[in-house]
């Protein structure tokens, strides 16, 4: 089965916008490291109002399943930035 053109571009675009996002995140934690907030409270905050604008957008049991994959993805480390050896 073959990916219709415009599904590619509507991906390609979604993708682009988490890019785009994901800038402005790391500037606004940038700015909070220099401002002297812990690293690991931003994080968490950032967590919280994530899925707080989630459950608003998608509804709570779209977002529960979501968040039920994520262990797996941790482990498996897909956010994981520096293997440890």
């Amino acid at each position: 089965m073959t990916t219709k053109p415009t599904a590619l571009v509507s991906e390609f675009h979604a993708a682009e916008e988490r890019r785009e996002a994901l800038g402005y995140f790391t500037e606004a934690f940038a700015e909070a490291l220099l401002a002297g907030v812990e690293s690991g409270c931003f994080a968490r905050a950032a967590l919280d109002a994530a899925f707080h604008e989630l459950v608003g957008i998608h509804g709570e049991e779209e977002v529960a399943l979501f968040a039920e994959r994520l262990p797996e993805r941790i482990r498996h480390g897909e956010f994981t930035v520096t293997r440890k050896h």
